[in-house]
């Protein structure tokens, strides 16, 4: 048991890490490998494969400190999960697809599958910090390790894994964690029938206000909450996996005990200095400004 608690605490604090994007040691992998749509707030079409019209010879963006201003939504709201450095610099041994260009296609599409371990290995990771989940963390810890592993194959291994198995793998044990968190919120409350109400998977919340609606331990996951009002809202417990936040108003929010949220799903809502984020996320920096 000792061994376990000792894996669920340390073992995620310090590699969590890992899983943020490190722009300095990637090859700007996501303005190459991606789709770019200007309807969705990137600077312009663009093919998957193509490289971006502002990525610079050092992979850089030259307009990434105006990114918000120029309304790039699309930009500030993505995150590899760390997948660039690991793809750049792990799987591809640091050279880059312009030094050797017959690497190129394959780093792309290598990219956009450690992209999504990655992803997997963040909400593994935040499940070894959840003590409801405890009956379970030898599974999860299992789990974590073999998709770590998946994430050092080889680039002709990578892309050969089926990574919608694994993720059909893995949501298995998320969602037996969602639960046991879930259940957890919500013993002992005492809330009126009319303030709890039951989410099904994808609810469409497009401009709800649910700031009279109790939260705690609801299933948010796949949620579209855009433009939606959450101010001052309790998500203790609330799983979050998924959710669409695009100008949602979080303000006063408290997020501190939620599930399975990420850096891209506040990037892209409306917050300020009320609302409160787990230790392992960024405040965005918009948020310091005065809300619009």
């Amino acid at each position: 048991m000792s061994e376990n608690h000792e894996y669920s605490v340390s073992f995620p604090e310090k590699n969590r890490q890992n899983l943020r994007a490190d722009c300095e040691t990637c090859f700007g992998l996501c303005c190459v490998a991606l789709y770019f749509s200007a309807s969705e707030g990137f600077p312009n079409n663009k093919e998957a494969g193509q490289a971006c019209l502002n990525l610079q010879p050092d992979f850089r963006c030259n307009i990434h400190k105006n990114l918000r201003e120029l309304g790039l939504k699309g930009c500030t709201a993505f995150d590899c999960f760390g997948a660039g450095q690991k793809v750049s610099q792990v799987s591809f041994g640091g050279h880059d697809w312009r030094k050797v260009p017959e690497s190129a296609n394959q780093m792309f599409k290598v990219f956009l599958i450690m992209r999504q371990l990655h992803e997997l290995l963040w909400y593994l990771t935040e499940t070894l910090t959840l003590q409801p989940a405890r009956p379970i963390h030898g599974a999860l810890s299992l789990m974590l390790a073999k998709t770590e592993c998946l994430t050092h194959l080889s680039p002709d291994s990578l892309e050969e894994l089926d990574v919608a198995a694994h993720r059909a793998e893995v949501n298995t044990l998320l969602l037996k964690t969602s639960e046991l968190v879930r259940t957890e919120a919500r013993r002992g409350q005492k809330v009126h029938s009319q303030r709890r109400k039951t989410f099904g998977r994808g609810a469409c919340l497009i401009g709800a206000d649910l700031r009279k609606m109790d939260l705690r331990g609801a299933n948010l996951r796949g949620a579209c909450l855009i433009t939606a009002n959450l101010s001052g809202t309790d998500l203790s417990g609330t799983d979050l996996i998924g959710a669409d936040f695009r100008d949602a108003d979080l303000r006063g929010a408290d997020f501190t005990k939620s599930i399975f949220l990420t850096q891209a799903q506040l990037n892209v809502a409306k917050g300020d200095a009320s609302t409160k984020i787990p230790l392992s996320l960024d405040r965005p920096e918009h948020w310091e400004h005065p809300y619009v």
